[in-house]
């Protein structure tokens, strides 16, 4: 009995010294920001998609318009929530970017949808597993992007003029989406991606329900190997059109703030609640036509608020919010608008 006694202080120690150690690796900086910040927002993400996939969708199933604006709705509230926080704890300033940033990758990104609609059309994705492809591929996205912002960051605070090089990439961007033609076609099967994937890999001719691989035997030697199916390609090419857009968002959300976290989080919050949007939007996404002409001006106006900033001084991020938001609201209000007696394009891919 006294030996439990004389060993409680040191366990008492013990417990105490664990606890500095763990306080202290959780108020340690990362990227500018305590560890926690980041476990937080991190720990959100992935209730939100342990919730879509174990609880939504648990089973495979058609999501139609009226749950795709649900849940958006749902992503939106949780997203603006964290914007709430972050200006709480962080600041006006840092609040007001964060939203800025939302805003823009959510208006960035709808090309993106336009573009998966043709990935979904070209492999006749059944829209039952639609959703299971767009659920795996943001797990890609979080990846990737952490890894395209921790390596814009890293440069940016390395090297003060690669901001200079941003905003040039923004203007000649920007500039090229205002006279560049419409009603261009994309061929996925001419993706040079696509052909190299097809030579590269064993892929099944049709599809296999809801799975990513199976097993078959291989027609030269008999054995049973691994095959990918159409729909493990349509989960690739998805990965590889958001490499493609962030090449644009990137750029242009680091010109609004260089801070990594504001930057990272308002990003993936965005990508998530346009994922669960994409079943609305896929179905309308023809009556934002002039939208890319209101995205044209926001990234010309992203590029020279890089170059305003070097030479002469922050800008209010009020006042980029508030040109942002209204060059977008503009856009999809003239669009709706030019386009209200245009045929209904349903790009959502019909197959069953």
């Amino acid at each position: 009995m006294s030996d439990i006694f004389l060993h409680l202080p040191t366990q008492a120690q013990e417990t105490g010294t664990v606890m500095e150690t763990v306080l202290a690796f959780l108020s340690d900086d990362f990227l500018g920001k305590a560890v926690w910040m980041w476990m937080l927002f991190m720990g959100i993400v992935v209730a939100l998609l342990v919730f879509d996939l174990g609880v939504l969708n648990k089973k495979d199933h058609v999501i139609e318009v009226k749950e795709s604006l649900w849940l958006s709705a749902f992503y939106i509230a949780i997203a603006a929530a964290f914007g709430g926080w972050v200006w709480w704890s962080l600041g006006p300033d840092p609040g007001i970017q964060y939203f800025t940033g939302f805003a823009l990758e959510k208006a960035l990104a709808l090309d993106n949808v336009f573009v998966i609609s043709l990935i979904f059309s070209y492999f006749a994705v059944p829209r039952l597993y639609q959703h299971r492809v767009l659920f795996w591929g943001i797990l890609g996205v979080i990846v990737l992007r952490g890894i395209m912002i921790g390596l814009g960051a890293a440069l940016v605070t390395e090297f003060d003029w690669v901001l200079y090089i941003f905003g040039a990439f923004l203007l000649i961007t920007g500039v090229k989406m205002l006279f560049m033609q419409g009603g261009e076609d994309k061929d996925i099967g001419d993706n040079p991606v696509l052909r190299f994937l097809k030579r590269h890999m064993r892929v099944t001719d049709e599809m296999h329900g809801h799975d990513f691989f199976v097993k078959k035997p291989d027609p030269k030697t008999g054995r049973i190997v691994r095959w990918a199916t159409p729909l493990f390609l349509a989960l690739l090419m998805v990965e590889f059109a958001d490499i493609v857009f962030a090449v644009d968002s990137v750029p242009a959300i680091f010109a609004i703030t260089t801070d990594p976290y504001i930057v990272y989080t308002s990003n993936i919050f965005a990508i998530l609640g346009l994922r669960a949007l994409y079943f609305a939007l896929a179905a309308m996404v023809h009556r934002f036509h002039y939208l890319k002409y209101a995205l044209a001006l926001v990234l010309v106006f992203i590029g020279g608020k890089i170059f305003w900033n070097q030479l002469y001084g922050k800008l209010d991020p009020a006042v980029s919010l508030g040109v942002t938001f209204a060059l977008l609201s503009g856009g999809v209000l003239y669009s709706l608008w030019k386009t209200a007696r245009e045929p209904k394009g349903d790009l959502v891919s019909t197959a069953e």
